[in-house]
């Protein structure tokens, strides 16, 4: 998550390009698979996303981070990590199409993988609306186009809820913490921040750049903070963490599930009605 080593200019965001093509997040053109494909995700949350538009059958390489939904990945072989992918297991695997995602995998890993797999798609969603054009994406590639259409109708019903209920609250801006020693936080162009934005939620310190700032915590910012969320990953924040945090901060702590911010994909869905319902709870909302 923290090593970005695609230009993050490259990404034009997934759409339809015309009837029988669809265009990636690098404007890339992709026809729809003619034939069973053999599929290796390197994505974690779209992984899940495979599985959630009925393609398991179709999915034979995984990264070890890919752990949804947990028993059909078992048998999946495993080709590394989301940065130091096993090219040569890779390889062996045979694929027609690697999906990847330009914040997620190293730049040069892809453009050695794409020098021997036919296609290789590449996403990049950096709000939950931007999950719209990753489903269609994977709908239309896959052939699944009815199954990428019911997950849009969940996630769009989802994202009305989430905004609806934001604009019902006074805003409120948090320090969503994801390491500690040195402690990190997350920038506003963050996927992350962007998704806790539709429920009220402002991530602090203001500012793009960089992406995953550490900070201290005499630090000036930190007294327009009102709450400070510990997420469950890539840090695992666990309730002995609160009452340290609670103390350096002078500011309520509460932990968060960080796939229920971070992972877009199908997950999406499940994740802004996580975050409505926790919106709720620290509003004392019923």
């Amino acid at each position: 998550m923290m090593n970005e080593t695609f230009d993050r200019g490259d990404a034009v965001g997934a759409s339809t390009h015309a009837e029988n093509f669809m265009m990636d997040a690098l404007g890339q053109r992709h026809a729809p698979c003619a034939g069973p494909a053999r599929i290796v995700s390197l994505v974690p949350s779209l992984t899940e996303l495979v599985c959630d538009l009925g393609l398991a059958g179709q999915l034979v390489g995984r990264t070890g981070f890919c752990i949804h939904p947990k028993a059909t990945l078992r048998s999946i072989t495993k080709v590394g990590g989301t940065k130091d992918v096993n090219i040569a297991r890779l390889r062996e695997l045979a694929p027609t199409h690697v999906i990847v995602n330009i914040d997620e995998n190293r730049r040069d890993c892809v453009e050695e993988i794409a020098g021997f797999v036919p296609h290789v798609i590449v996403t990049h969603p950096c709000t939950p609306e931007d999950n719209v054009p990753v489903y269609r994406l994977l709908g239309g590639i896959f052939g699944c186009e009815a199954e990428a259409l019911r997950l849009v109708g969940e996630l769009e019903a989802a994202i009305a809820d989430a905004r609806a209920l934001g604009d019902s609250l006074p805003r409120e801006k948090v320090l969503y913490l994801i390491w500690r020693e040195p402690w990190m936080s997350v920038a506003r162009s963050t996927y992350i921040s962007a998704t806790l934005a539709t429920v009220g939620w402002d991530t602090w310190p203001p500012g793009d750049e960089p992406r995953y700032p550490a900070f201290e915590w005499n630090a000036p910012w930190l007294g327009d903070v009102s709450r400070v969320l510990l997420s469950s990953e890539p840090y695992s924040f666990r309730d002995k963490h609160l009452a340290e945090v609670e103390a350096a901060s002078g500011r309520p702590a509460a932990l968060i599930d960080g796939e229920m911010a971070s992972w877009y994909g199908s997950r999406a869905v499940a994740g802004l009605r996580y975050l409505a319902a926790l919106r709720r709870a620290s509003a004392g909302v019923e």
